[in-house]
């Protein structure tokens, strides 16, 4: 008798625990299809899941400072990412050992970059990838972008440096060398790409293409024509896109 009721109880605890165990697998799963469901509608915006979401909607207010937070975060998530769950073309990269040529390179300037990061800029990878990168630039002051958040993409091709990175905005901006699809006229992301330059040269190149454009080389012709014959109302458009789409 003692036994039968030391069983039947015995069995009732190890039922309740697996029920337990498997409303939490449940609620964790749940969660997790809810992560990918934020990451599926704005993959850019990766970053400001969370805890981070406050860091990044606060600019405005915090100025240059929240640049400095934003890179805290990234060197955080890509110091993590470089030691433990990295990888490029689906393959581990823990061990600099198992990396590819191209991986290493790329591991290499993820750590300049998140100790030294360029003025005014912010990049690292999106997840788990080594191969895909997400990058903030801040407005340049002297320019009609100023106090707005500009978020890229970057993806590095396997046989990088020897073919340049495929870089595009994917925060709106009205600029005659960047058109409504992100993509950027700039000579070193095509034809005078070079495999010494770094991901770090090539966002200051960009910064500096929005303080200076290049409307002799336009991706929209319409707003490279106001750029050369009415600045003023190029750049009160422009202000005006910056305060709308990246702030």
């Amino acid at each position: 008798m003692a036994l039968g009721l030391c069983f039947v109880v015995c069995t009732s605890l190890v039922s309740s625990l697996t029920l337990g165990f498997g409303e939490r697998l449940e609620r964790e799963r749940e969660r997790e299809r809810e992560r990918e469901r934020e990451r599926e509608k704005d993959p850019s915006k990766l970053y400001l899941l969370g805890s981070h979401r406050k860091i990044l909607l606060t600019h405005k207010a915090t100025g240059a400072s929240t640049l400095l937070c934003w890179n805290s975060i990234l060197f955080k998530m890509s110091a993590t990412a470089a030691t433990s769950i990295g990888m490029g073309g689906g393959r581990p990269w823990t061990s600099t050992t198992s990396l590819t040529a191209s991986a290493k390179r790329i591991q290499k300037e993820l750590a300049e970059i998140s100790l030294d990061p360029p003025t005014n800029c912010s990049a690292g990878p999106k997840g788990d990838n080594l191969y895909e990168w997400v990058s903030t630039i801040m407005g340049p002051s002297a320019s009609p972008y100023h106090g707005g958040v500009f978020f890229l993409d970057i993806n590095f091709p396997n046989d990088y440096p020897f073919k340049p990175p495929k870089v595009t905005f994917k925060t709106r901006i009205y600029h005659c060398n960047i058109n409504t699809s992100g993509h950027i006229c700039l000579d070193i992301l095509k034809d005078n790409w070079s495999p010494a330059l770094t991901i770090s040269k090539v966002l200051l190149s960009i910064c500096s293409l929005l303080t200076d454009a290049n409307p002799h080389d336009p991706l929209v012709g319409s707003i490279a024509k106001q750029y050369l014959t009415d600045r003023a109302a190029h750049d009160k458009t422009a202000a005006e896109w910056t305060r709308r789409f990246a702030q």
